[in-house]
């Protein structure tokens, strides 16, 4: 009986316990967002965060944070991961499979140590360098984002996975450079870089292996780092060997000031003239354009359909630009921005 009472007594305290926490939870006050880019409906218009997600940057990094989407006709905060959404506009996931600005899902196979133009505009460049590998009897590689190389400004950036034999968690797969240097950012979550003139910030959001790269009003960059898995193998038959797990990069981007003139693998779906070649109802369609967005290194913009000047942008205030966040196509926002949702 006593044995009984005392397994009672935890029970209970547990329980009373996890309803603190809750009421604690729920008693965070929120906080408020605004937008800062000019051009929005929202612009310092400020918006309580939802109660789901109180916080822009919560402790918890698995918790969702609290995001004001600036091309919102509602301005409204909503709660979402930190981390890239393979399933979202601007993804660049698995081998690599893109979700373009109209919506549409497409591959773009490249080939392996070779780099291609994501994004190529007047005020920056997106480069990304695949590895692969290619079995016996196939005819072209299976392909992966390893790294990525931008261009803004007169700055570079670089952000890649470094390779691993076998994947472990508790080692960080991250290597940055800024301006030809290399870049150190702290692990641990919520531990951030930013350069001199602010208009280049790096943070982690988990303590390894995930950061967000934000280009001050002109992009967001999501970024995961991970493995072939066993699975992934044996479903793709991709074959793999045993002294590579090829680490590459989950890729999710979000744009603020994109000219009408923006090119690139990724970026020619943003223009307003852009027909999708991609066919509707294919389980994979494959978009080509190797030709056009090839680069002859990560950190160069001599791709044959590259806009981005080898010297530096132009001046801003002589760009037209227009705006492009994390449209979602199943709430009804088609046709923002002259973007249309297409399935």
């Amino acid at each position: 009986m006593k044995v009984f009472r005392s397994h009672w007594v935890v029970i209970s305290l547990l329980f009373f316990l996890s309803k603190v926490t809750e009421i604690q939870a729920d008693n965070v006050k929120p906080q408020t967002v605004t937008c800062t880019n000019r051009k929005s409906k929202c612009f310092l218009k400020k918006v309580s965060c939802p109660a789901q997600c109180p916080r822009v940057k919560p402790t918890d990094s698995k918790a969702k944070a609290c995001f004001l989407d600036c091309n919102s006709r509602k301005c409204e905060a909503v709660c979402r991961h930190r981390k890239p959404n393979c399933n979202g506009l601007g993804a660049a996931c698995f081998d690599p499979r893109f979700i373009g600005g109209d919506g549409i899902v497409f591959y773009f196979h490249g080939k392996s140590n070779e780099q291609f133009a994501l994004i190529s505009d007047p005020n920056l460049q997106i480069n990304a360098r695949f590895i692969g590998h290619r079995p016996a009897g196939r005819t072209r590689d299976y392909t992966w984002i390893q790294a990525l190389g931008v261009m803004f400004d007169s700055h570079t950036f670089t952000l890649e996975a470094t390779r691993a034999t076998k994947w472990d968690e508790g080692v960080d797969h991250l290597q940055f450079t800024y301006d030809g240097k290399p870049l150190i950012v702290p692990e641990g979550h919520l531990s951030e870089w930013k350069s001199i003139q602010e208009d280049l910030k790096v943070e982690r959001t988990s303590s390894k292996n995930s950061v967000t790269v934000t280009l001050q009003d002109v992009a967001e960059i999501s970024v995961n780092v991970v493995p072939i898995t066993e699975q992934d193998n044996k479903i793709h038959n991709y074959q793999i060997p045993s002294d590579d797990c090829f680490a590459h990069l989950e890729v999710q981007f979000r744009f603020f000031g994109l000219s009408p003139e923006v090119e690139g693998v990724l970026g020619r779906t943003y223009r307003l003239d852009f027909e999708n070649p991609a066919k509707p109802g294919v389980a994979m369609p494959v978009v080509g354009g190797e030709d056009k967005y090839r680069t002859s290194a990560l950190l160069s913009s001599d791709c044959s359909h590259c806009v981005f000047p080898p010297a530096g942008v132009e001046a801003r205030q002589n760009t037209l630009v227009m705006d492009y966040g994390t449209l979602d196509c199943n709430r009804g926002t088609s046709g923002r921005n002259g973007i249309v949702c297409r399935k």
